[in-house]
């Protein structure tokens, strides 16, 4: 196992990993509260926007996401996500892509589990909230979101998992994650290949495991009584 950390920057690689779930998990969280927000909201046109979006993305290949920010975003309408002048652009803008791209995959996925959040809330809550005067976005702020993220920690988990273990679609379009490594280990060492893939193995199982029970866990003690 020695010789593989020597050979290759794994230690890199999994910060990389670490870095592009982060930040992706965050643009994810907003994105999706926006698209749950118009999905039950009053407006008719942002209710079929969001349930278009929703659609449209949930049944999309995420590497086809990825792929087409960096390509079609970056490439051809020559956006640029990192200052051009910089002597890492190249790799900067990949990365910040790659993280649009799966933020943009999930926020589907968080805007579905917190709608079954929004959906726990009775209707009553909301109805008595308007009938003391508070408009549909205090509502939303006071009654039903702060209920609704707490009966969604679950189902939230779950895409935080996936979305973990979906950073190694980023190596598709070139950023340097826990999945090059293993491609770039497997090409070189390839007598070492069943360490390489219990590497790679038990770096996604000891994130995710512990995080699905901490969040569980959680969930549980945070069960809005009914």
């Amino acid at each position: 196992m020695g010789e593989l950390f020597e050979q290759f920057d794994i230690w890199s690689a999994f910060g990389q990993t670490l870095y592009l779930a982060f930040f992706s998990a965050i643009g994810a969280l907003v994105l999706g509260t926006f698209l749950a927000i118009m999905r039950v909201g009053p407006v008719g046109i942002f209710r079929r926007a969001g349930a278009a979006y929703v659609n449209l993305v949930r049944n999309t290949p995420l590497t086809l996401i990825v792929t087409f920010c960096l390509i079609a975003l970056h490439y051809q309408l020559k956006i640029y996500l990192a200052p051009q002048d910089s002597p890492t652009s190249i790799v900067d803008n990949g990365v910040r892509w790659a993280i649009v791209g799966l933020a943009i995959y999930h926020a589907a996925f968080v805007c579905e589990a917190l709608r079954s959040g929004i959906n726990t809330v009775p209707t009553g809550q909301a109805e008595a909230a308007r009938s003391i005067g508070l408009t549909f976005t205090q509502s939303l702020r006071e009654v039903i979101l702060p209920q609704a993220f707490r009966g969604a920690i679950a189902p939230m988990a779950s895409v935080l998992i996936a979305l973990i273990k979906n950073t190694t679609v980023a190596y598709a379009i070139g950023v340097a994650e826990t999945a090059a490594f293993m491609r770039d280990g497997l090409e070189f060492r390839p007598d070492l290949s069943f360490l390489i893939f219990v590497i790679v193995a038990g770096f996604f199982v000891l994130l995710t495991m512990p995080l699905g029970i901490a969040l569980t866990h959680l969930s549980q003690r945070l069960a809005v009584k009914r």
